[in-house]
């Protein structure tokens, strides 16, 4: 697997992350041990947690399986921090002190004296942001961390954040952003993913499959193991689609008909080679649906195909962003 280094920085990562939000629920240890050997003997090395997955299970599970199954040395290790994990004011959010109790909390579960990239999982409107910044360089100062990136951060709130990292000596620089992006959400096009661009920002593309819309399963009907049966995902599948994303579907099957290949491994190409982009996040709940992710890897989309599915699945610019006298 390709390997790429994450925006502006000596951290290098395999072209294609490992998610992780399933490990503790949907996905168990045995069934996680298989995933991870499978990506690893692959070339994969980013993987990607948080400590509100699970209720910081998944944490628990990948610190047991760098113990006992694959060596520390071969992964990149990337959590999260700012969502709830304990209840009263102090239980959440970006302050100093959550989020360095969140950090040594997330250490302890996964094992690990420090985590390679460790991300501010949203924007706190409550907190100022240079406190939150400080607490970055409080982790990276002190080992607990090597990198820091950012997630689900607009395009103004990437800009201020980073700016304000490059504009003294010895702050530690943000190296990424986690974003949903796919065929059916591109609006990160707008100012989130050119800020990042601009500011040296590498992008890990979440739900690149556009929560499972992608792969056509979704078609004609609702499967009834899929998670958009469940009463827990419902909504989180519902919110994606519509006509538009009907249109988009049939696109992709039909590029994948003519080039002999998935939904799936189409709509995930797309995402990996777009301007920006580092590494799609591919989650699964077994060692079977990874592998089909795995075996895409390999999949180019002709600029034909790549012209066709960018008009279907265009998002509307205006101004500011696109003006007419320019």
């Amino acid at each position: 697997m390709e390997q790429r280094a994450l925006g502006r920085s000596g951290l290098v990562v395999s072209r294609l992350a490992l998610g992780t939000m399933t490990w503790g629920g949907d996905t168990d240890e045995d069934e996680a041990a298989m995933q991870l050997t499978a990506f690893v003997d692959a070339g994969g090395t980013l993987v990607d947690t948080a400590d509100v997955y699970c209720e910081g299970e998944s944490e628990r599970i990948l610190g047991h399986l760098l113990a006992d199954v694959v060596p520390r040395s071969d992964v990149i290790v990337a959590t999260k921090a700012a969502g709830r994990t304990s209840p009263g004011p102090m239980g959440r959010g970006s302050s100093r002190g959550h989020l360095i109790s969140a950090l040594d909390a997330s250490l302890e579960r996964l094992g690990l004296d420090y985590v390679d990239l460790w991300q501010l999982h949203a924007w706190d409107d409550a907190t100022p942001l240079e406190e939150t910044l400080t607490a970055c360089d409080l982790a990276v100062s002190s080992g607990r961390a090597r990198y820091i990136g950012i997630s689900n951060y607009t395009g103004w709130q990437t800009a201020q954040a980073a700016t304000w990292q490059k504009a003294w000596p010895g702050r530690t620089p943000l190296v990424s952003t986690q974003l949903e992006y796919s065929l059916l959400q591109r609006g990160v096009e707008r100012e989130a993913v050119p800020a990042a661009e601009a500011l040296g920002l590498g992008v890990l593309a979440w739900s690149p499959l556009g929560r499972g819309i992608l792969t056509g399963k979704y078609r004609h009907s609702t499967p009834s193991e899929s998670r958009g049966a469940s009463q827990q995902w419902q909504g989180f599948i519902d919110g994606l689609r519509s006509a538009k994303s009907d249109r988009i579907v049939e696109a992709v099957i039909t590029a994948a008909d003519g080039l002999g290949t998935t939904p799936l491994a189409v709509a995930l190409a797309w995402v990996r080679d777009r301007p920006g982009v580092v590494a799609p996040v591919v989650g699964a709940r077994t060692a079977q649906q990874l592998q089909a992710s795995l075996d895409a890897d390999g999949v180019r989309l002709p600029a034909a195909i790549r012209t066709a599915l960018e008009d279907v699945s265009a998002p509307p610019f205006s101004y500011p962003e696109r003006r007419s006298d320019r």
